[in-house]
């Protein structure tokens, strides 16, 4: 156990090399990390929420709003299909949570029924992403020709978890553009997402970024009537609906319902300026599909204007001077380049599923951050200056060499946690505080261990070899049965949680390391230059 070969020896050093560099940058300024050679370590610890300030928001995903969409589009499916087979009907609308409908003619209830009934397999495959559920749509018989249609709660289910998984993707996309360092986005429980942004200096614009649906579509406007002789009056025409724009004073529109090109089809935007006023506007590209699709509608409605729709808000109307065929265009307004590139950020990150709403919003200032790193520190500390005492005291040289070992110890772990990129919590500095107090229970294992050989009247270097064979196996099932346990914290905690398991099971496996061996290294060291029959300082 005291034998180490030059290869061993330079093993060792080198372990305790990396950890020095990558530990490093944690001490350097950004600007210094900066400049360094790209070969040497740069990454420093990301810091947590409750240590570098930022962003808490809590938000609900409006599940019933897409239910509510899907039904309304199963009233427009429902017509086509029924208009298409010649089965007259009165009152098809939504009723509740369920589309309702009458067959005029009575012997065709069935006909309708199994009409309505070929729907639920195009829906299974377009709209839920080929779920095997073939009770997709529940259809009802109510009276001798009245029929209910609606979703079936399994269904239902499966789309909302859709439309979640959806939104945390859509939201880190958005959160990504700021540019921040390891937010924290994830579900609570059914139709809740939890965001958390380190060093997010504008929160505000956060909150509109994410509280932004982003849903962008092109129709055309109605060429018959205005919107103002609508809003005076005049009867509206069938399938046409009135939008306004989201500047003072709002500015009607009657456009119809129908999309032209939907904003789905849109691969990419970015802010730029006009040429002509050298104004803010967002220009976008479709792919090949929508491309093909905005170049047909452009080209076919030349003279009319064209209204872009974002969030049920008319971001500008413009005509159509021109066929526009090269799949992409661009979206002028008053904006700020502010608005011009969260605009962008918006149509890249793709739109929401479902509109959400803020339930819980807090800021940590900078701060309180400062705050609590200095409480950390200095409970680090105490707890650091503790256990070199008690050591010193206790064990004399070879406490000593296991303080070094801790101090090599700290070192390791922030080595470790800055490559991993891990982001530092609170919980985490814990962690680690813990770590320094089990850190050397594998030296107090190993040196009484040692004290009773050596009261057995074996020699020093026999009586240390002994020590060390006898401890190990008791130090590695405390330390492994501790390491299980963050791990299954990991596995099935949640933020702070898993800050505080990974630091400690980092620390864990750097504590063995150090204990079992850099100690035991310098221990045997010390032998060499001793004669065989030395006293022990223990």
């Amino acid at each position: 156990m005291l034998h180490f070969s030059r290869y061993k020896i330079t093993g060792i050093m080198l372990v305790i090399l990396l950890g020095i560099l990558f530990s490093l940058p944690n001490f350097l300024s950004q600007e210094t990390r900066r400049q360094l050679p790209t070969f040497v370590p740069s990454n420093a610890l990301n810091l947590g929420l409750d240590l570098r300030g930022g962003s808490h928001l809590l938000l609900e995903v409006d599940t019933q709003s897409v239910t509510k969409e899907r039904l309304d589009n199963l009233v427009s499916d429902i017509r086509i299909e029924l208009s298409g087979k010649s089965i007259k009907y009165r009152g098809l609308g939504v009723s509740g949570n369920a589309v309702e409908v009458t067959i005029i003619d009575t012997d065709k209830r069935d006909e309708a029924i199994q009409a309505i009934n070929a729907l639920s397999q195009s829906l299974l495959a377009g709209v839920f992403g080929g779920s095997s559920n073939d009770d997709q749509l529940q259809i009802d018989k109510v009276g001798d020709n009245h029929i209910r249609v609606s979703f079936t709660e399994a269904a239902i289910l499966a789309r909302n978890l859709k439309t979640i998984q959806q939104s945390i993707e859509i939201i880190r996309r958005r959160v990504d553009e700021l540019g921040t360092t390891e937010p924290v986005i994830q579900r609570q429980g059914d139709s809740r997402v939890l965001v958390q942004v380190p060093g997010l200096d504008d929160p505000q614009r956060l909150k509109a970024l994410l509280g932004q649906t982003a849903k962008l579509n092109f129709h055309l406007v109605d060429p018959n009537v205005s919107a103002f002789e609508v809003l005076n009056g005049t009867r509206q025409p069938v399938g046409t609906q009135i939008l306004y724009t989201d500047t003072e004073p709002a500015t009607p529109y009657l456009i119809q319902r129908r999309v032209m090109v939907s904003g789905e089809r849109l691969v990419d935007a970015n802010m730029g300026f006009d040429p002509a006023s050298g104004s803010p506007e967002v220009d976008f590209r479709f792919d090949a599909v929508g491309g093909k699709r905005f170049g047909d509608v452009t080209k076919e409605n030349v003279g009319r204007p064209f209204a872009i729709v974002l969030d049920g808000k008319v971001i500008s109307a413009p005509v159509i001077q021109t066929a526009i065929l090269g799949g992409s265009g661009r979206i002028t307004g008053r904006f700020s380049v502010q608005e011009a590139n969260d605009l962008a950020i918006l149509l890249r990150a793709g739109a929401l599923p479902a509109p959400m709403r803020i339930l819980e919003e807090r800021t940590v200032g900078p701060g309180l951050g400062a705050d609590s790193i200095a409480a950390g520190e200095k409970a680090l500390m105490i707890g650091f200056a503790a256990v070199i005492i008690f050591m010193v005291l206790s064990y004399s040289t070879f406490g000593l060499f296991a303080n070094i070992a801790l101090i090599i110890n700290l070192i390791l772990i922030m080595g470790v946690l800055s490559a991993l990129q891990a982001t530092l919590t609170l919980p985490g500095i814990a962690g680690i505080v813990l770590t320094v107090g089990m850190a050397v229970d594998a030296n107090v294992l190993i040196f009484e261990r040692i004290k009773e050989e050596l009261k057995e009247g074996r020699p020093a270097i026999i009586a240390t070899d002994m020590g060390y064979s006898k401890a190990l196996g008791t130090i590695m099932d405390a330390n492994i049965t501790t390491l299980l346990a963050a791990i299954i914290l990991f596995q099935l905690g949640s933020g702070p949680i898993r800050g505080f398991s990974v630091t400690l099971a980092v620390g864990i496996v750097t504590s063995v390391f150090t204990a079992v061996v850099v100690t035991r290294l310098f221990v045997a060291l010390w032998l060499r230059r001793r004669p065989r029959d030395v006293e022990l300082p223990l």
